[in-house]
């Protein structure tokens, strides 16, 4: 059986059902993601659900460990 590389650190403990959720998470959250605004491959994440564009510095919501494709339509103040 193929292990991903870091749920290795467990070994046999916690059960096989336990470490390939806990890879297939890690690998997720790991992964690089792209920008819904711009398409550049550089998003990073700030905390649970919060994600910021290294190029064009926009801040967005998504999933906890991936982005989400739509784009979120800005509202402007003062209109009604």
């Amino acid at each position: 059986m193929k292990h991903a590389s870091g749920v290795k650190r467990f070994g046999a403990r916690y059960g096989i059902g336990v470490r390939k959720k806990l890879g297939k998470s890690e690998a997720l959250k790991k992964a690089d993601k792209e920008c819904p605004y711009c398409s550049y491959p550089a998003v990073e994440r700030l905390a649970t659900g919060i994600w910021k564009c290294k190029k064009c510095g926009k801040k967005f919501t998504g999933k906890a460990y991936t982005v989400s494709k739509q784009k979120v339509e800005e509202e402007e103040d003062g209109e009604v």
